[in-house]
């Protein structure tokens, strides 16, 4: 298993057989892992388009959907989140550029990340809580996923 299939194992719970890792739309999401992992880096980074974990939970929040982001934290149950309530917190401007990275429609690229999001965040906050600094810079959140493949 190579690395990126680790970082997807990971995301998904360790689950590896083939429909998870097809993802929304039958999307092979080890084959976009390449791409994603630096967007969804970006946007968990405190540096970065999103203003970090703070600042995408208060998205969550102000589109109604803080409960989702709080799960993905928390010890809990990680709550599911499809593309369209995806693309309602983060903004179609947003969704856009990240699509276009992607070289896909906004609904693929809303739906491959729906599945990415929950289970990274969860695996980046294993206490149940966000750090009080966020989760650092995209330096810092490489080597948290290098730590995570560690523990594998």
């Amino acid at each position: 298993m190579g690395l990126l299939d680790s970082v997807l194992g990971a995301v998904l719970g360790g689950q590896q057989n083939n429909q998870q890792q097809a993802g929304a739309g039958g999307m092979n999401l080890t084959a976009l892992l390449p791409v994603l992992m630096p967007i969804v880096t970006s946007m968990l980074a405190n540096n970065g388009s999103q203003g970090g974990l703070g600042g995408l939970a208060s998205k969550f929040n102000q589109a109604g959907m803080g409960d989702v982001m709080n799960s993905w934290i928390g010890t809990g149950q990680n709550q599911p989140i499809n593309g369209d309530q995806l693309t309602q917190v983060l903004g179609n401007d947003t969704m856009g550029q990240i699509a276009s990275q992607l070289g896909m429609g906004n609904g693929d690229a809303a739906g491959a990340l729906s599945q990415i999001l929950p289970g990274l965040i969860d695996q980046l906050t294993p206490q149940g809580q966000a750090p009080a600094g966020g989760l650092g810079n995209a330096d810092d959140l490489m080597g948290m996923l290098g730590g995570l493949l560690a523990k594998r």
